[in-house]
């Protein structure tokens, strides 16, 4: 079987240039950004990218400005040979692998904020709003280039979508926003690519972080919680149980991230929580009226 070949671009002219050339043609762009280690989550992404669409973009670009610490950006996983690979096989057409001066040129300054309950709750209150104005401002400027009709996007980083699609319809930039189904390993683990850094024994007690999320969500659905606070009680107790201080547990509207009053409507119950020195986030939906819980999609 011959090995499909995808085509690497560094530069901003020569991807303006090649977009540009497929669409004369006809075509019609996906675009899937990721910051590299490439795992079955990405790559679902970007099948189903390749599924919907005559040209699929993935980007690899590690975004210095998404790290609040320097020690969390240089340990960041890096293989852009195997990650072009994997892009390749599971349909990639184009790999636009920037420098990092490519993206921030000499003398940038200008950023996208979004403010609000959408950026300063969950990881904005733990990581600082900062975060959000990396990712913003980055995925803006990859948007902008890659000129995608269709941009995908997973669901484990749910506030990261939220946010994406707030400044994408506040800035009209013309392009539809996908968000797709969380991946999980066969024991419940979200996939990540952090989870590479993750002992043997890292990893397995990390499996409390989506276990804790289902005791809530389970807690919700049968009628055992009567409240959010008792929900947030069942999930932080499995958490605590396996030695766990989660950095955030909270039950909150899957829209607005406005924390939840009252158990009703569809849920969203998100986790961020140190493992092994690895932070790692995880969430899931739930339905309030006694329905069984799903993972966030």
């Amino acid at each position: 079987m011959t090995e499909r070949i995808v085509q690497t671009i560094r530069t901003v002219p020569q991807m303006r240039g090649e977009i540009a050339a497929r669409r004369a043609a006809g075509a019609t762009v996906g675009f899937v950004p990721t910051m590299g280690a490439l795992h079955a989550g990405h790559l679902a992404l970007i099948e189903r990218a390749a599924s919907e669409h005559d040209v699929v973009v993935v980007s690899i670009f590690i975004n210095p400005a998404q790290f609040d610490r320097a020690d969390d950006l240089e340990r960041y996983p890096r293989d852009e040979a195997a990650d072009v690979k994997a892009a390749a096989a599971a349909g990639a057409t184009i790999c636009f692998t920037p420098n990092v001066t490519e993206i921030y040129p000499q003398d940038f300054a200008s950023s996208v904020q979004v403010r609000g309950t959408l950026t300063e709750t969950l990881e904005g209150q733990e990581r600082g709003v900062g975060h959000f104005d990396g990712m913003a401002t980055v995925v803006t400027i990859l948007l902008n280039i890659v000129g995608a009709d269709v941009a995908y996007f997973g669901a484990k980083d749910a506030q990261q979508a939220l946010v994406v699609r707030r400044f994408v319809t506040d800035l009209q930039i013309p392009v539809e926003i996908v968000t797709a189904e969380t991946v999980r390993d066969r024991d419940g683990l979200a996939l990540s690519s952090r989870n590479a850094r993750l002992s043997a024994g890292g990893r397995e007690q990390a499996l409390a972080i989506s276990a804790a999320l289902q005791a809530a969500a389970n807690a919700i659905s049968n009628g055992s919680a009567d409240s959010p606070e008792a929900a947030n009680a069942a999930g932080i107790e499995r958490l605590r149980a396996a030695g766990i201080a989660p950095e955030y547990f909270a039950i909150a509207d899957p829209s607005t991230l406005e924390p939840a009053r009252q158990l009703s409507g569809t849920l969203l119950i998100a986790c961020a929580a140190t493992v092994d020195g690895v932070r790692l986030i995880d969430n899931l939906t739930v339905s309030a009226n006694r329905e069984a819980a799903t993972a966030n999609c």
